[in-house]
């Protein structure tokens, strides 16, 4: 089971990529697995990428813009990320984690649970624990109107969930809500390979011209987080 998920979105300066990398990936985030409800751990390089023109991004100058790295944790539920007294961190261990933690540029930090998922048809083809190494997050807050969180649900649930069951390269996806963070909503889409991806998900929808437009209608509501959707490669586990 792993329901929880902690998700950071930042960026590096160059100078301290190699320091910070060898630090996450052969000290910290080994540790990190030793935890107790602690399932699995993840280190993702984002692709450059352009966002959908029909996407809208929010313009909250308080939210932080980093997105070059993803960096996600996941837990049997969102309570394994509880500190363990109020103003604490998840992350702080020791004084030297923190100095590499403030090599982090732009940090924005969210912790999501599972409101549901599905499986594709390559589900079988991903049998170590953990995601795969190409993902697809997007992170955002539905619109204002009276109705859209309702139509938000529905959409997931009598739409965008099913047809990703049949989409080629697609071993899950999970539709995600905040516990905290900016996000109130996400979603994580996990395929075989980004080859995989860019072939299929862009236009997975095209023999579909009523539903295409339902997603066309709900997705122009919602308001994203800077850079989102990411799509990702992993870069830990290799």
């Amino acid at each position: 089971m792993d329901r929880g998920i902690w998700i950071s979105w930042y960026d590096l300066a160059s100078e301290n990529r190699k320091e910070y990398l060898s630090w996450l990936h052969e000290r910290y985030l080994p540790r990190v697995l030793e935890r107790p409800h602690i399932v699995w751990a993840a280190h993702y390089a984002t692709e450059k990428m352009t966002a959908p023109e029909r996407l809208a991004h929010t313009s909250d100058p308080s939210v932080p813009k980093g997105g070059d790295y993803i960096l996600m944790i996941g837990a049997e539920t969102a309570h394994a990320f509880s500190p363990p007294r109020p103003g604490e961190k998840f992350e702080a261990v020791t004084d030297s984690d923190e100095r590499m933690r403030a090599m982090r540029k732009a940090e924005r930090i969210s912790i999501m649970t599972e409101e549901a998922r599905a499986e594709g048809p390559a589900v079988g083809a991903h049998s170590e624990p953990g995601l795969t190494g190409c993902i697809q997050l997007g992170s955002f807050n539905a619109g204002p109107a009276e109705h859209d969180e309702e139509e938000l649900l529905a959409w997931y649930a009598r739409w965008r969930l099913p047809c990703m069951q049949k989409l080629p390269g697609l071993v899950r996806v999970r539709k995600l809500v905040g516990v905290s963070g900016w996000a109130k909503h996400g979603v994580l889409y996990e395929f075989t390979s980004l080859e995989e991806r860019n072939a299929h998900f862009p236009t997975h929808e095209k023999p579909y011209p009523e539903l295409e437009k339902w997603t066309d209608h709900v997705v122009r509501r919602l308001d994203h987080a800077p850079g989102s959707p990411h799509v990702a490669r992993r870069l830990w586990p290799a």
